[in-house]
């Protein structure tokens, strides 16, 4: 599968999810590997790629979450 295709369902889980449940990279990883039937490092290497270009940023709140980075 394409990397940019993997990124693009990525960022649309977090969109989703934005202001009902906050993500951990490891929730991310489980959820599409298991969606798409690929490997949980080519999903990191993605969301890697993600939060390199600033479309998605960590943030911390008693844990670590992946959300979008506010406008």
């Amino acid at each position: 599968m394409e990397k940019e295709e993997v990124k693009k369902k990525i960022y649309e889980l977090v969109e989703k999810s934005m202001g009902k449940k906050k993500l951990k990279s490891s929730d991310i990883q489980k959820t599409i590997s298991t969606d798409l039937g690929i490997s949980r490092d080519e999903v990191k290497d993605a969301l890697k790629d993600l939060i390199d270009e600033g479309k998605l940023i960590y943030t911390y709140f008693g844990g670590s979450f992946v959300e979008i980075p506010p406008k």
